[in-house]
């Protein structure tokens, strides 16, 4: 019996994305005819080179996607970048004051027009 709508949810392990990608970049420029036995052939080998080099692909690779979303994520911002927000606000409050500006024009048009009117009715 299967749940056709489930909202569990599985974290994959830090590291396995770097693997899996690996191992889909050799499959596709190598073009194995037996797929399976190519993925064990391909992670013996790192396995291999794990152990006689003590550098781990899958901890550098978790390292490198860690390091890249962390520091984006919380970088600071430059002088010239807080410069153009600061412009970027004053080009927005000017344009909003403007609208205020016009709206309490159109309102004091509108009540010069009634004034009149009410004048030339009397």
């Amino acid at each position: 019996m299967s749940i056709p709508f489930s909202n569990t949810h599985y974290r994959i392990p830090q590291g396995f994305g770097n693997l899996l990608e690996g191992l889909t970049r050799e499959i596709l420029r190598e073009q194995p005819d037996n797929i399976p036995s190519f993925a064990a052939a391909y992670f013996e080998n790192l396995l291999e080179k794990r152990e006689k080099t003590n550098f781990d692909l899958a901890e550098w690779g978790t390292k490198v996607d860690d390091r890249f979303y962390n520091n984006h994520a919380f970088k600071e911002s430059s002088e010239e970048d807080k410069e153009k927000e600061e412009n970027a606000a004053v080009k927005i409050q000017a344009a909003f004051r403007g609208y205020l500006a016009r709206e309490e024009m159109k309102k004091m048009k509108k009540g010069n027009l009634q004034e009149e009117k009410t004048q030339e009715n009397n």
